[in-house]
């Protein structure tokens, strides 16, 4: 005799809330391990903040101590009212990083597009033959580029390093893939209607490529913030120094200022923080999206 459908529903809602509760038990071990992992990265910048705060003896105390005997602000005073003050390599940076990300950004998405968009002879070959370059490693291209931008009379100048960020490879990459992932439906219709590239562009792909955008325009401000090797080769007048350059300040002749160069650092990354801010509201829309999408 087969069971009748009343005497199998207890034994299916048990399976069912054995099946629930080992699912829950395997996002309440992934969340675990995801907040372990957090911890552990946040404990580097945790140890940074604390000892812009600390007396140079409880530096290298062990076992450590995360909250200063004695705060103070002397150190965090220096960076900014000092002999070398980091107003001014913050100024920099900040005008190299503001410019570099617009433009390479916005020429990004303009290259981006015409790979994606448009039709012409030899288009997938020039699109594979610059991707390549992205397999050059920067440090070849250091003496060509010095011996043009001292011919052309940019060595030395902020110009050495804005005009080589306005272009970026991996950006006209990441923009041309999200291009190519919207319908062709949506620019053919707008083609019907007598629209032209310029309109379709900053009025129907702009719009939906927000999150892509703001992920590119995060990627580069924290890349040109944090370029110290350009820098490095390209400015020698103090003047012109940007942030990764003004941290040898506290490397003195026999030590090292741990405390000034902690203080430094945790005011260098608040605008790489702020960027972020500001552009993560366009991200998660746009993983909402596709999650709605999906």
């Amino acid at each position: 005799m087969k069971p009748s459908s009343t005497a199998l529903a207890p034994a299916a809602a048990a399976g069912s809330s054995r099946s629930k509760s080992r699912v829950s038990v395997g996002k309440l071990a992934m969340t675990l391990l995801m907040i372990a992992a957090g911890l552990l990265m946040i404990l580097p910048f945790a140890w940074m903040i604390s000892t812009s705060f600390k007396s140079p003896s409880e530096v290298f105390q062990y076992p450590v101590s995360w909250i200063p005997k004695a705060p103070s602000l002397q150190h965090h005073l220096k960076v900014w009212t000092g002999e070398d003050s980091f107003v001014r390599y913050y100024y920099n940076s900040l005008k190299i990083a503001v410019i570099c990300t617009i433009g390479a950004t916005f020429l990004a998405a303009f290259a981006a597009y015409g790979f994606a968009r448009t039709q012409f002879k030899g288009r997938n070959q020039l699109f594979m033959l610059y991707l390549s370059m992205m397999m050059v490693p920067p440090q070849v291209l250091f003496v060509p580029k010095f011996i043009l931008f001292d011919k052309i009379g940019i060595y030395n100048t902020h110009l050495a390093l804005i005009l080589p960020g306005l272009f970026s490879i991996f950006g006209v990459f990441l923009l041309r893939q999200f291009f190519m992932s919207i319908p062709n439906d949506i620019t053919e219709s707008a083609f019907i209607d007598g629209a032209g590239h310029f309109r379709i562009f900053f009025r129907l792909l702009v719009p939906l490529a927000k999150p892509a955008i703001a992920t590119l325009a995060i990627l580069d401000f924290s890349w040109m913030w944090n370029d110290y090797e350009n820098a490095l080769v390209f400015l020698l007048d103090r003047e012109l120094y940007t942030v990764p350059l003004g941290m040898q300040n506290f490397i003195l002749e026999f030590n090292v200022d741990y405390n000034g160069m902690m203080a430094a650092t945790s005011a260098s990354i608040v605008p790489m923080i702020v960027v972020f801010l500001l552009g993560q509201r366009y991200i998660i829309q746009g993983i909402t999206g596709s999650a709605v999408k999906g």
